[in-house]
């Protein structure tokens, strides 16, 4: 099976191709590199936009299957130019299901849920909060009917591979960065819920859905934490860590718990990496200060592309020129 990997060069994207590599599938990276100045893995790869329809074609039409990571992902980057988030989160999956008919495995987002008082699963009612969730939730249903699996994913932590960036905008990874550079964290309400899933647990995930023939919307996740006891966890590993917790003017209104039961009884789906080991080898990373300048825009998603819209005139940010 021939695997075209579209947005296969970022945060999630590393810790899949590098699952592939060990299982030995055939696949090619196709990425615009919107986080990246370079891409020194060694795998197939294509620099390309989305947007540019001729030549994602000729590698649909070399595909038998599609795993579709391409977004603009996160609440506060997808609101910083609404006509550009849906352009590329759901224009592109229009452009998507009309062009191929192979095996779709998109990636989506329990946020498409909002906010919610009971354990959620994939025939919950979904009451969006954000432009990020409602341009999911669009995606979902235009590809709803086709043969396409798609997997709403919980609240990413930890590293994902070696060569990608490392995303502090995440709940758990800005929480251990915050404990390490400064001694302190502040908690927002604490009380919401998040269904936290490690990146690298998605991969596997990603090779049953290929493997299989199911069809339709499954949860993925791991365990779900109240943002108090993530932030009572990390202190465990730095005991005079003081936490901050407003109760007042809670800017993040999310707050859902998630049923995986489904993906686990009909794929397989086994998470196995802990939040503990999430936090472990976030911990480690930033102690050995293997990374420079935690605050840099790169890590952010929509520090990153604020910055890039302020100083190019390109949607993306920076001019891209579409006969790369």
């Amino acid at each position: 099976m021939k695997i075209l990997v579209v947005g296969g060069a970022g945060y999630l994207g590393g810790a899949i191709t590098d699952y592939f590599r060990q299982t030995g599938h055939d696949f090619m990276v196709y990425d615009i590199l919107l986080y990246e100045d370079q891409y020194r893995k060694k795998v197939p790869f294509v620099l390309g936009d989305i947007r540019d329809h001729d030549k994602l074609k000729k590698y649909l039409e070399w595909a038998d299957a599609v795993v579709w990571l391409a977004a603009i992902v996160g609440d506060p980057a997808c609101a910083l130019r609404e006509s550009l988030t849906y352009e590329i989160n759901r224009d592109s999956v229009k452009y998507l299901k009309d062009n191929f008919s192979g095996r779709k495995i998109f990636i989506s987002t329990c946020s498409v849920y909002g906010a919610g008082t009971n354990v959620l699963d994939e025939t919950s009612e979904m009451r969006p909060v954000s432009l990020y969730a409602r341009t999911k939730l669009e995606a979902e249903n235009i590809l709803a009917g086709t043969n396409t699996l798609c997997y709403r994913l919980g609240t990413l932590f930890g590293l994902g591979d070696e060569f990608s960036r490392v995303r502090f905008d995440l709940v758990v990874n800005t929480l251990v960065m915050w404990a390490i550079f400064h001694g302190r964290i502040t908690v927002f309400g604490g009380e919401q819920y998040r269904p936290l899933l490690h990146v690298r647990d998605i991969a596997p995930a990603v090779v049953l859905a290929l493997d299989s023939d199911r069809r339709g919307i499954f949860n993925l996740h791991y365990k779900n934490y109240k943002i108090v006891d993530i932030a009572q966890r990390i202190k465990k590993y730095f005991p005079d860590l003081i936490i901050e917790n407003h109760k007042q003017d809670i800017p993040d209104k999310r707050n859902y718990c998630v049923n995986s039961d489904k993906a686990r009884k009909e794929l397989g789906f086994n998470p196995v990496i802990s939040l503990d080991e999430g936090i472990q080898e976030m911990k480690e990373l930033l102690a050995q200060k293997r990374i420079k300048n935690t605050f840099f825009a790169r890590f952010s998603n929509y520090e990153h592309l604020r910055q890039l819209m302020e100083e190019h005139p390109s949607p993306l940010g920076r001019e891209i020129k579409l006969n790369i």
